[in-house]
């Protein structure tokens, strides 16, 4: 019998209810891990839960605002006390708002941080001082936001490209460790957070256009790409920040008609 690639370790998933974070933990339980996985409702976490169970997976759900510092490194010390350990652990939740610089307001542009960066500095702080003496690896999900300049956006941009630039210094500091800190950039994946923005067929059109492959990403195609980098197989890879995008960042202009 082939064993997982994860098999034995346990990982925790934040926003795992929907879209990349549910990929990932029915990625990483096919592959033998013990998956947590957190999210403000519990609906969606309940039944990504079930799938894993039906499949004959093991996993949990915590239901737990990432952007409360004390809700989160609770819910990642929890699972670790009841597994054990913690091996992996995903910043993947997020928090956006949508307009002008010249017309929003402060509240508005704090709210692009508190869940982006604020959860992803509680949950990266709290996994390295878990994995300390073990090691482990840590994946930080960005955006292509955080790499080019993204108008209407500009809150989720600047956060977004904090955490790229903060996963490469918890690399540096957790090499050391054998604790590995690794980004990846997703462009627009299939999610509940893009229905709201891709609303018609127009709008999905200009979107493929602007992606040499063409076509939307899946959040399977995130989740196998988050698999490489907390297997075995990366092991000699931190600090990267791996775009997972169709081609969108490699190229200025796709097309001209």
């Amino acid at each position: 019998m082939t064993v997982g690639r994860l098999h034995g370790k346990v990982a925790f998933v934040s926003g795992g209810g929907t879209g990349i974070g549910a990929a990932t933990a029915i990625r990483f339980a096919q592959e033998g891990a013990t998956v947590v996985i957190c999210g403000r409702r519990k609906e969606p976490l309940d039944a990504v839960v079930a799938q894993i169970g039906a499949a004959g997976g093991k996993a949990e759900a915590v239901q737990a605002d990432v952007g409360n510092e004390a809700q989160y490194t609770a819910a990642i010390e929890g699972a670790a006390a009841r597994h054990g350990r913690l091996d992996i652990l995903v910043n993947n939740a997020m928090a956006f708002t949508y307009g002008g610089i010249t017309k929003m307001s402060t509240a508005d542009w704090h709210a692009n941080f508190g869940t982006s960066v604020d959860g992803t500095f509680w949950g990266t702080r709290c996994a390295m001082k878990l994995m300390k003496g073990r090691g482990g690896a840590i994946v930080n999900v960005s955006s292509i936001c955080g790499t080019l300049g993204t108008p209407w956006m500009s809150g989720y941009s600047a956060a977004k490209a904090a955490v790229i630039n903060f996963s490469r210094a918890a690399a540096a500091e957790g090499a050391a460790s054998n604790i590995r800190v690794n980004v990846v950039i997703p462009n627009v994946v299939e999610t509940p957070a893009i229905a709201e923005l891709i609303t018609n067929e127009k709008s999905r059109r200009a979107a493929e256009k602007l992606i040499p492959m063409g076509r939307i990403g899946k959040p399977e195609e995130l989740a196998s790409a988050i698999l490489f980098l907390v297997s075995d197989e990366a092991s000699y890879v931190t600090g990267a920040a791996l775009p997972v995008d169709g081609g969108r960042s490699a190229v200025l202009i796709t097309a001209l008609e």
